[in-house]
């Protein structure tokens, strides 16, 4: 089938240009740039005054993230002008291992937009992590036998890469022997050891915080993807990457987002927007986030609107606001005027549905089981960043004769990790600032990376009550106050993902956000999202799994008292 598309002013992401002139497309593939006028086509629409650009791609994120199966997160996205995204499905291998990475296939074929995939590197995460799954370098290799297998997911143990952990070592080597590219993650890592990190072949980092950070990683040979999520928003500290000579290194990725900012903000399209309205070039913004990630990945063919590209575009009615009219995928108009149009649901099949949703194993838990027993000394107390999820150690006092320790007054809440995939019993327990919840208790089963269930709060009786509560739902997230449920998101897939359109997730969302504002959370902190990486022992500087406390930086458990303050 011939379509022609005439009169668009073209984003031209090689030379970032703007140029008008009309695009022909033939069996999902542009054939044509230039003028077209005489050309018979089966179907003809006139683009004066719009902008006809690439698709958008999302160089990493995690589905799960958005807590969307993927047919629902291809609705939404697909209305951003998103065309491909590059997945890494870590959360649900850490808890369903390679039932986990299958379903995420089967449920992602034949969408509205091209979902590709980066094989989980750390399941578990480190050694301090307990998850439902342990997916080594032979579990993992038969997979990259899958076409849309591009990747070898974020390699975050940069502390076992540099310690030369063979089995590690043994997952780069085969992605390599694949042709695949390597996804970093190491938050913070410079000098000599970031050298030897990168040396193994880790081609990125989306981790960076800070421009010093990122521009050392990119002297050093890695790109650098620039992060704008839920949790971790780091664009407005990486805006100067948008700039040459940086910006031609650079990718957009989102990482983590919400059902309520993915409909509300955007996707891709969103950071191109915050960025121009900072002063960056809207041009720039569209070669980030496209042609760069496909290049970077080797998806040939795609990122641009050319000659023997796929007629993957979006129609914008203005390049500084980003706004979305109609997209295109493989030359089939997906997106018209706003709105997605219909597409069959693929099937994971029954067995396998059946497992990733039989996941939740864990014993009633009660009051006395969040007791920590005093000591004397100093206590270790994990200190979070606003936007960010790197998280600092402060040793403070804590008065154990009221409250075992919590302090609403000082914002010091009790925070633990239960073990909920095997029934093991195991729990780390310790304290929390930064939140400002000042009554009732918060609950997830979305616990990065091994998704146990995860539980702050103000007092025992209602982290107990929290903790129960998400058993009986199967996983989800919820808040809860004097033995009540004030607001509640079940996420029966996994622990991680609902059954409801992105509106009814959305909806469910923007209760939970403005349930724990009346529960004292300040604006602009995010306590959900915080709490999920609270328990991720590869992110900076002190984390709580199942087995306690961890010095991520040394990569050592640590006590929860400390003679030195």
């Amino acid at each position: 089938m011939k379509r022609l598309l005439r009169n668009a002013n073209i984003v031209n992401v090689f030379t970032d240009e703007i140029e008008q002139a009309d695009v022909l497309t033939e069996d999902g593939i542009i054939v044509g740039v230039g003028d077209y006028h005489d050309c018979e086509a089966d179907g003809t629409e006139d683009l004066t005054g719009k902008y006809l650009a690439p698709g958008l791609i999302d160089g990493h994120i995690h589905i799960e993230s958005t807590m969307l199966l993927p047919p629902e997160f291809a609705r939404v996205c697909a209305l951003h002008g998103t065309s491909a995204v590059v997945a890494d499905p870590h959360e649900i291998a850490n808890v369903c291992g390679e039932d986990g990475i299958s379903y995420m296939l089967r449920m992602s074929e034949k969408l509205p937009i091209d979902i590709f995939y980066a094989l989980p590197s750390c399941v578990p995460a480190t050694e301090y992590e307990e998850s439902g799954a342990e997916l080594g370098a032979d579990r993992l290799a038969p997979f990259y036998k899958e076409q849309r297998v591009i990747a070898l997911g974020e390699v975050m143990n940069y502390v076992g890469v540099i310690a030369r952990d063979g089995e590690l070592l043994k997952k780069i080597a085969d992605a390599k022997a694949f042709g695949r590219v390597i996804n970093g993650h190491a938050p913070l890592l410079s000098g000599r050891a970031l050298d030897r990190y990168v040396a193994v072949g880790v081609g990125d980092d989306h981790e960076c915080s800070v421009l010093d950070e990122a521009l050392e990683k990119l002297r050093k040979g890695q790109r650098i993807m620039i992060r704008q999520g839920t949790a971790a928003r780091n664009l407005e500290a990486l805006l100067p990457l948008f700039d040459e000579p940086y910006s031609r290194r650079c990718l957009l990725v989102t990482d983590d987002k919400h059902p309520a900012d993915l409909l509300s903000g955007g996707h891709i399209d969103e950071i191109i927007r915050r960025a121009a309205k900072a002063g960056k070039s809207p041009v720039a913004g569209i070669r980030m986030g496209s042609i760069q990630a496909a290049e970077y990945y080797g998806l040939k063919g795609m990122g641009a609107v050319a000659p023997g590209y796929a007629a993957d575009m979006m129609v914008l009615d203005d390049l500084q606001t980003m706004t979305v009219r109609d997209v295109y995928h493989r030359g089939e108009k997906v997106v018209c005027c706003g709105r997605v149009e219909e597409f069959s649901l693929p099937s994971a099949g029954a067995a396998l549905e059946r497992r990733v949703r039989d996941t939740f194993r864990l014993a009633p838990l009660c009051e006395r089981d969040f007791l920590i027993p005093p000591e004397k000394g100093f206590c270790r107390v994990i200190a979070t960043r606003k936007g960010e999820l790197i998280t600092e150690e402060r040793r403070m006092t804590l008065d154990f004769s009221v409250g075992n320790g919590i302090d609403v007054g000082r914002d010091i809440l009790k925070i633990a990790v239960i073990e909920r995939h095997n029934n093991t019993g195991h729990k780390g327990i310790g304290f929390l600032t930064g939140i400002g919840l000042k009554r009732g208790a918060i609950a997830s089963s979305v616990a990065h990376d091994s998704h146990n269930l995860i539980v702050m709060g103000t007092n025992e009786a209602d982290m107990a009550f929290a903790a129960n509560r998400l058993r009986e739902l199967g996983g989800g997230y919820l808040a809860v106050a004097d033995g009540t449920v004030l607001a509640e998101m079940p996420l029966p897939v996994a622990g991680l993902m609902t059954d409801a359109t992105a509106q009814e997730a959305a909806a469910q969302n923007r209760a939970l956000k403005e349930c724990v504002k009346e529960m004292g959370v300040p604006e602009g902190v995010e306590p959900f999202m915080t709490m999920a990486f609270v328990s991720l022992s590869v992110i900076p500087h002190l984390k709580l799994t199942t087995t306690g406390l961890v010095n991520v930086d040394r990569q050592e458990s640590v006590s929860l008292f400390s003679d030195e303050n």
